[in-house]
């Protein structure tokens, strides 16, 4: 089972055209308030319909199946399953090794029994999952704010005119997203394998297409000196003047803002002609994929990596107790 965490346990399970996705979440404190319209929010954020994003629409509806009673949670694992009704399975009885992909390796792995129907439990479809477990994260870090948002889409600041391209020309486009972290106590994380960094950098590449992560001034340090890099404390709670570190040293929290930016490839489904292998031929050979698919993924994932940062930080505050 694909899961995460030491103190906070999510798990996602399911696949994109199967008869349902889901999560499951051990370690919640009981006594959480958890109602259904708590997830609205986040789930519609996530939700497809916008231009550059894929037209397959979902209701999204998570029925809870353990975990919580009278609306709060019970301290027992919690278990969602959000229904699968809008599929079109048809558009990949011809599937082949689609570049960019992971059906090559799934097929490796699993030996042929793994399900490519929209790449089966490897699709975006599965972060879902993630949203709703990061509803429930937000609420054990309580007064922590997390934000995310684009700050660039296929190298520009004009997203609709890029969106609108890619589209055209039959192609996709990635970009960047920021989070920023507020009104975090300093003293979470450990110095090494359980760095602040490393924990969130481990939650945050569970999202499909996240290629590069960097932390504060990230690979820009690598041109300044350490004069230009430190950061100076101004104030007996730790505030610095500037933030080049991200808000961690040593691999915990300083107190300052966490900020950090990811890299979000081109959604690997294109509608142009690609050449790939044919294992039935043995031949490399042209294709085109049909299908529904987002010309830009990076729209969808400001609220995924809102979700797996506070997931990430409640395992963190977590060990604390």
């Amino acid at each position: 089972m694909n899961s995460f965490g030491t103190n906070l346990r999510v798990s996602i399970w399911g696949e994109s055209h199967g008869k349902a996705v889901g999560v499951t979440i051990d370690g919640c404190p009981p006594g959480i308030a958890i109602t259904d319209d708590c997830f609205n929010n986040d789930i519609s954020r996530r939700k497809s319909g916008a231009k550059g994003t894929t037209p397959r629409i979902e209701a999204d509806k998570p029925v809870i199946l353990s975990g919580v009673y009278n609306s709060y949670s019970t301290g027992a694992p919690i278990t969602f399953m959000i229904e699968n009704t809008n599929t079109r399975s048809e558009d990949y009885k011809d599937i082949t090794y689609r570049p960019g992909h992971s059906d090559f390796v799934a097929e490796k792995k699993y030996r042929g029994y793994n399900d490519p129907r929209g790449g089966g439990h490897f699709s975006g479809r599965l972060t879902l999952g993630l949203v709703i477990a990061g509803v429930i994260a937000k609420k054990i870090i309580n007064d922590i704010t997390i934000e995310a948002e684009i700050k660039e889409i296929g190298g520009t600041t004009d997203f609709d005119s890029a969106i609108s391209k890619a589209i055209e020309n039959n192609n996709s486009i990635g970009g960047i997203v920021e989070c920023r972290v507020q009104n975090i106590p300093i003293g979470l994380g450990e110095p090494f394998f359980n760095s602040v960094e490393s924990v969130i950098s481990h939650a945050v590449f569970s999202i499909p297409a996240i290629k590069g992560i960097e932390f504060g001034s990230g690979f820009s340090s690598a041109t300044m000196t350490g004069l230009q890099h430190n950061d100076l404390i101004i104030k007996k709670d730790g505030k610095t003047d500037t933030n080049n570190a991200g808000g961690i040293n040593g691999g915990i929290t300083n107190g300052n803002e966490i900020v950090f930016r990811v890299a979000v490839k081109p959604t690997s489904s294109i509608s142009s002609e690609q050449k790939t292998f044919n294992k039935e031929s043995n031949k490399i050979e042209s294709f085109r994929l049909i299908g529904r698919h987002d010309a830009c993924i990076a729209l969808r994932v400001p609220v995924v990596l809102e979700a797996v940062t506070a997931i990430a930080l409640a395992d963190l505050k977590l060990c604390l107790h």
